[in-house]
């Protein structure tokens, strides 16, 4: 029976591992040295520093290009046989009107003329060809593009 008592009951031995083991301290923390330079954003986003806009007047190099064109309006749509186009031109220039399928690619061109300044009403017809879905009527005037989503019936 003293032989019964010596052995392990589950037969597990000790972790000789973790008793030899000792841990390192640290002292001071790692730190990582490079020659990185802080991030500035370019543009401030409409936001300009009130000692700038006095001091500087950034305000001349913030501007934005004039706006040529915008499209106020195309309907009806889903269309049918004609579409119509409400734009304003803020000066004369050409205006190319075409329509496109999902993919980008040029289906029909509706117009491609020289147009006055000032509020604009265009009807083009739909030719009949074109096979009913999804296509993108693309409005350019000068170096401006207008893209609008049309259902075709």
């Amino acid at each position: 029976m003293s032989v019964l008592c010596s052995v392990s009951v589950f037969g597990q031995k000790t972790d000789s591992s973790a008793v030899g083991v000792r841990s390192k301290k640290i002292n001071k923390t790692p730190q990582i040295k490079g020659s990185v330079p802080t991030y500035k954003p370019k543009y401030n986003f409409g936001y300009v520093p009130y000692n700038d806009l006095i001091s500087n007047n950034k305000v001349s190099n913030n501007i934005k290009p004039e706006k040529i064109l915008t499209v106020v309006k195309v309907y009806p749509n889903p269309v049918d046989d004609q579409i119509n186009l409400i734009l304003r031109m803020d000066r004369e220039s050409n205006l190319s009107v075409k329509i496109m399928d999902l993919l980008g690619n040029e289906i029909v061109t509706l117009a491609n003329e020289r147009i006055p300044s000032g509020e604009q009403t265009k009807s083009y017809t739909i030719p009949n060809r074109l096979n009913a879905g999804i296509y993108f009527l693309k409005i350019m005037s000068g170096n401006e593009t207008v893209v609008k989503r049309i259902s075709v019936l």
